[in-house]
């Protein structure tokens, strides 16, 4: 990974961890549907205002299909199915099913995208997330999987593959304009929570509306800015691999920003996490000739 791919990466993590405590914040406020429609919304205006600045052409009319399906399961299904799930499932198990992004992503990346993954990469995928596991568990001090773990589990599944599908079209687009493309049409469908949507906004609190907005704006426009940049130089198993670094952010801003202490077994799951994502991104690289076309983006 180069260093602008491992500098975007970085700059999306803190953004995308800040977004679970933004969602349980705005819930208080939104169903889980005028959520996921609200922060689109403002994604998309935000991505509007940059495309007019850069002059953003429109995507050829024969990739349309393909960029609606990617952006159906990558932002529609997988914002949708975590805010339904996040009602029902704690923040623990939450973290432990969204941790199996990573490897849906590894396992389609090395039988779709022909990214060799070493033996040592495996073992550093297997040893991140047994610490997400270890934080799942300082958080509730238990595991107990509520019926909303299956969307949780369908959001994993459904943002690995846009992960991985997309990147042929990357090299084709400009990652900006492509995360620009992905962010509108996976807006489109959400315009079916619009029925008490306009109540909702009139009557939510203030600070829910604001974490929604904040949500929109950071962990949507930007950090998907910044994520399908890195996606466009470095293979997608090794950047999603930083996603095991999520939960060891997210106790630190909750620490700072709510005031939770973190637990012990929960500062154990963070150092193994870090040290899986190390071994994946020192020892378990893919081949170079896998790398150098994406380079090209």
């Amino acid at each position: 990974m180069d260093a602008r791919a491992l500098i975007a990466t970085l700059l999306t993590l803190i953004p995308w961890a800040s977004a679970f405590p933004g969602i349980r914040a705005g819930l208080e406020g939104y169903s889980p549907g005028h959520l996921t429609l609200l922060r689109f919304l403002v994604a998309s205006i935000v991505l509007v205002v940059y495309a007019l600045v850069v002059r953003m052409p429109l995507p050829e009319r024969k990739d349309w299909p393909a960029i609606f399906g990617l952006s159906l399961l990558g932002i529609f299904l997988y914002h949708t199915a975590l805010n339904y799930g996040e009602v029902t499932v704690a923040s623990g198990p939450a973290a432990l099913l969204i941790a199996c992004g990573p490897v849906f992503t590894a396992l389609f990346s090395s039988r779709f995208a022909k990214e060799r993954i070493s033996p040592w990469g495996w073992l550093g995928i297997a040893i991140a997330f047994t610490g997400v596991a270890l934080i799942a568990l300082g958080q509730e001090g238990r595991l107990e999987f509520a019926p909303g773990a299956l969307l949780i589990l369908l959001a994993a599944l459904s943002t690995s593959i846009y992960f991985v599908f997309q990147r042929p079209l990357l090299r084709k687009y400009n990652p900006l304009h492509f995360t620009a493309y992905t962010i509108w049409a996976g807006t489109l469908p959400m315009l079916i929570f619009l029925p008490g949507f306009w109540q909702e906004l009139h009557t939510a609190k203030a600070s829910a509306t604001l974490s929604v907005i904040y949500l929109g704006v950071f962990p949507g426009a930007l950090a998907y800015l910044t994520w399908t940049y890195a996606l466009s130089r470095a293979p997608a198993s090794q950047v999603t691999s930083f996603l095991y670094v999520n939960p060891v952010i997210a106790a630190a801003i909750a620490y700072f920003w709510l005031g939770e202490v973190p637990t012990s077994l929960t500062i154990i799951g963070g150092a193994i996490a870090l040290a899986g994502v190390v071994v994946v991104n020192t020892l378990g690289k893919v081949s170079t000739a896998q790398r150098h076309p994406l380079k090209q983006a």
